[in-house]
């Protein structure tokens, strides 16, 4: 329960900034609930693995390939739509206070599948970019599914060695090259059932990045979770 100085200082805040829903603009919530019933849901056939839309199931081109180091991706939603708009202003517009609704819907979809693993793990920002953006939108969503869930959160786990260019101004084949090498493991993650926790994942080669270090790192299993799936394969 927060202090009753607190609650009323965040009353104050709600009448003079209220929330505003990112998909039609009514004020009252961040995601009104007709927008929130209206989210694109990332439904069945995808690759067991790394969650990509497929036509008839089972693996996808990539992982058939060849195998990621991370055990399984599930994502709740598609990145389109509304959904796009939320993470977007969660991401790059400085909407902070959006996150416990993001970190809701993530939370509630956790409920429902089987995802094997006691702590979170969120995709680390390299240092500079954590300094200009003042946040890591992935700890925060992982904050958020942590409290509603009571699962730990290792956010000083891995770091990001390495300040590589953004994902999205990438092609698909530049995205998997552009994080490999870029993490590292500097805490404890021996016996550890961890799952990644990202906003998007497009290849899926971030948390797969994560998951190589943190199983070298003696991680018994490392799953990916996040809250939209964006695009399809090659």
């Amino acid at each position: 329960m927060k202090n009753p100085l607190v609650r009323l200082g965040l009353s104050a805040l709600d009448v003079l900034f209220p929330p505003q829903c990112v998909g039609c603009g009514k004020y009252g919530s961040f995601l009104c609930p007709v927008c929130e019933s209206g989210l694109s849901r990332l439904e069945h056939p995808y690759c067991e693995i790394c969650a990509q839309p497929v036509p008839t199931g089972g693996l996808c081109r990539l992982c058939a390939t060849k195998l990621p180091a991370i055990d399984g991706i599930r994502a709740p939603f598609l990145m389109e739509g509304t959904l796009r708009e939320a993470i977007h202003s969660l991401k790059y517009r400085n909407l902070r206070a959006a996150a416990p609704t993001l970190g809701q819907l993530l939370a509630q979809y956790m409920e429902s599948i089987t995802v094997l693993g006691d702590v979170l793990v969120p995709v680390p920002l390299h240092k500079r970019r954590l300094r200009d953006r003042g946040y890591n939108q992935s700890e925060l969503l992982a904050k958020e599914v942590g409290k509603r869930m009571c699962l730990p959160v290792m956010e000083a786990l891995i770091i990001r060695t390495r300040n590589t260019p953004p994902q999205v101004s990438l092609s698909w084949e530049d995205r998997i090259q552009n994080v490999e090498g870029s993490f590292a493991c500097v805490g404890n993650a021996q016996g550890q059932r961890l799952i990644v926790v990202d906003d998007v994942v497009t290849t899926g080669s971030t948390v797969s990045a994560c998951a190589a270090v943190l199983k070298a790192g003696g991680a018994e299993s490392v799953w990916g979770l996040a809250l939209a799936r964006q695009g399809t394969g090659p």
